[in-house]
């Protein structure tokens, strides 16, 4: 009658494989530890380059990567256009525009005094302002208050940085033979340099007081980052339907350029170190592997001659290959974003740990794990009992 060897289950694989573990457990600790070093490595590697991109592109977007501006141009007389009254407003209604708002240029100049002659402007300009302004173009007080609802309608102005340190940050100016009380004070707007020297007033103000016509001759715009183009494109016929070439768009800023190349090579950087450190981990198993059939000669000569097939013996050694990589792996990916979550808070970074090098680190390495076992397996599963027994 022909025997045939009884198939071993998916949980007697596991059994068996995990004895081979426990049997040497300061040598399979050991294995796992040099795999989990390696994986740590790359998941730091890679947790702290993708906080540092990150913290990269936090500190590009608060330079306006999505931020564009549309100004009047030349009629084709050469004569200077207008922007109609309703720009903003159908601005404001394309899909991606996140937010968008004026300013208007007023013809008056400001004085400390009403002692200054008229000649001595001190280059700063009168810009009537929409209350939305701040928040659109990035731009914080220095001191005091922003305009609203109320100052907007009465002689009331807020000084631009360099307008508030040539006037020696008064209380009130003079302009257009009226006293204007000094409400607040902004912070230089990195975005928005024509800001910082100039005066700013209410929309309505500008009108009542210093006879503001309402075209607005600068649009703050913001959009969703990846339609920036797309909305560009759109603008001029948007805010001047009538004129369309007569208005000028600003190209996306530079920022932008500078966020989407450096994305470009912290992916490759990234690729490259996952890489070199999955096949140091692939290295190390497959050597931890080795050493084991060598040192296990006498065991696999005992299975063989209890009736273990080559079959079974290849993997047996196959699975505690890819438990010791699993292992090595967990750990190694659970280190490496403790260290990234460490590294990146006193950096002050946010924490950011890719998903496929989370998963990748853990999957490629017992996918590693497996192509490095199976030389070893096959080795071990090639050993004669008698030889094997023999040389024990």
């Amino acid at each position: 009658m022909l025997l045939r060897p009884a198939r071993l289950s998916a949980s007697d694989l596991l059994r068996l494989g995990g004895t081979g573990l426990r049997a040497r457990p300061l040598r399979a600790v050991l294995s796992a530890l040099g795999i989990a070093i390696g994986i740590a490595a790359m998941t730091a590697v890679v947790g702290i380059s993708a906080s540092s991109q990150a913290n990269l592109d936090r500190a590009l977007a608060a330079l306006g990567t999505n931020m564009l501006t549309v100004t009047p141009g030349q009629t084709m007389f050469g004569k200077d256009s207008y922007l109609p009254d309703e720009s903003v407003s159908m601005i404001r209604r394309i899909g991606p525009v996140l937010s968008a708002t004026a300013t208007g240029s007023v013809d008056a100049h400001v004085y400390r005094t009403d002692r200054i002659p008229a000649a001595q402007t001190g280059g700063l300009a009168v810009l009537a302002a929409q209350l939305d302004l701040l928040s659109t173009v990035g731009a914080a007080l220095a001191g005091g208050s922003w305009l609203n609802a109320a100052t907007a309608r009465y002689p009331a102005v807020v000084l631009g940085a360099d307008a508030a340190r040539r006037l020696g940050n008064p209380p009130t100016v003079y302009m257009q033979g009226r006293w204007w009380s000094v409400v607040g004070v902004l912070a230089p707007v990195p975005l928005a340099s024509e800001i910082n020297s100039a005066v700013l007033i209410g929309w309505q103000a500008a009108a009542t007081y210093l006879s503001f016509d309402g075209h607005p001759t600068t649009i703050y715009t913001r959009a969703v980052e990846a339609q920036v183009e797309a909305v560009r494109g759109v603008l001029a016929p948007t805010a001047n339907p009538q004129q369309p070439d007569e208005v000028k768009v600003s190209r996306p800023s530079d920022a932008l350029v500078a966020q989407r190349t450096a994305n470009a090579t912290f992916t490759a950087l990234l690729l490259g170190l996952g890489a070199v450190a999955l096949l140091v981990g692939g290295i190390g198993v497959a050597n931890t592997m080795v050493i084991s059939v060598l040192e296990r000669r006498a065991e696999i000569g005992l299975r063989r001659s209890l009736g273990a097939t080559k079959g079974q013996v290849r993997t047996q050694f196959l699975t505690e290959s890819l438990l010791l990589s699993l292992l090595g792996g967990a750990a190694g990916v659970l280190l490496g974003y403790l260290v990234t979550g460490l590294y990146s808070t006193t950096q002050s970074w946010p924490t950011v740990v890719p998903l496929w090098a989370l998963a990748g680190g853990v999957g490629a390495t017992v996918a590693i794990g497996a192509v490095a076992g199976l030389y070893p397996a096959i080795r071990a599963a090639r050993l004669a009992p008698t030889e094997a027994l023999a040389s024990a």
